[in-house]
């Protein structure tokens, strides 16, 4: 079990505090609206009204102690950023932190954030790729220029061992694991000797560009 505190409860941040709670994490949750705080009251380990731009609030409610810090505060610029610092200057490790635009993000970075997420931006992205390619099932960018992708097998994959297929000489692109829906496993790193059936479900890790050619 981990310890987390989600701050700023919105839409993202209330599905992503009651989630890491389900998972069986232990969740503090902060925001400085009580209505908010009410809400999630029973959803979470403990919910709080505070003002995190606040350092020693944080650490009167030992937030200096959790594994990892989200920070999902993002129309409020100031308050984003002076959260993070404060997080960072209590001593927290891991500080993931919510951005609206690049100029955020690189404030963000710039007082201390372990990582800079865009949700909005990385939805809208991997619907593009799943209208475009009705194929892929999920998608995750990755650093620039590569992605994950779950992907049904295409016809011409149906009967053909990764071996024959060779994505990796062809493409560039390593099959990493393979869910077997009927089996109802996941198969991690295949070998080549697997047979893909047409129930499988590949995830595929390589370049933007050549997922795009594999799938034309």
């Amino acid at each position: 079990m981990k310890q987390f505190v989600v701050i700023g409860l919105g839409t993202f941040g209330y599905y992503l505090a009651t989630n890491l709670y389900k998972k069986g994490h232990e969740v503090l949750a902060i925001d400085n609206n009580a209505d908010t705080v009410q809400n999630i009251k029973d959803e979470v380990s403990r919910a709080v009204v505070a003002d995190a731009t606040d350092k020693k609030v944080l650490e009167s409610l030992g937030v200096q102690n959790v594994d990892s810090a989200i920070v999902c505060i993002s129309s409020l610029l100031e308050a984003s950023i002076l959260t993070t610092l404060n997080l960072k200057d209590i001593g927290v490790k891991v500080v993931v932190a919510k951005a609206t635009s690049k100029t955020h993000s690189r404030l963000l970075y710039k007082v201390g954030a372990s990582e800079i997420f865009f949700p909005e931006k990385d939805q809208a992205v991997s619907l593009a790729e799943r209208l475009e390619n009705p194929n892929i099932i999920e998608y995750l960018p990755l650093v620039e220029g590569y992605s994950i992708i779950e992907l049904a097998p295409l016809k011409r994959f149906i009967g053909k061992s990764l071996k024959d297929l060779n994505l990796i000489n062809q493409y560039g692109i390593q099959v990493i694991a393979v869910k077997e829906i009927v089996a109802d496993r996941l198969n991690m790193v295949p070998t080549g000797q697997y047979i893909i059936k047409d129930s499988d479900i590949l995830i595929l890790l390589g370049p933007n560009d050549a997922l795009d050619k594999l799938q034309k």
